[in-house]
């Protein structure tokens, strides 16, 4: 059993799942998360320029370049970590 996973790996997913595009919904159900957690996070990866929300009906969510640079890091570093 893992047990919970750490705050890089939550950003790490987000990330992931924001790279095509996404509504808050989707996050949620990939990230395997709630709501409220997925706000949270959502608005700090707005706030440092990783994520940028697209205005429309839904509302997606779009990794930007910064954001898919930290996301090729992390998904790195934790490749390494497993082998």
């Amino acid at each position: 059993m893992r047990g919970r996973r750490s705050k890089d790996r939550i950003i790490l997913e987000i990330l992931h799942t924001c790279s095509e595009g996404a509504n808050v919904t989707r996050i949620v159900y990939k990230v395997n998360t709630n709501f409220t957690i997925v706000r949270f996070y959502l608005n700090s990866l707005i706030t440092k320029g990783l994520v940028e929300p697209i205005e429309g009906n839904p509302k997606l969510y779009k990794t930007t370049p910064r954001g898919l640079a930290l996301m090729n890091k992390l998904s790195s570093l934790y490749n390494e970590l497993e082998d």
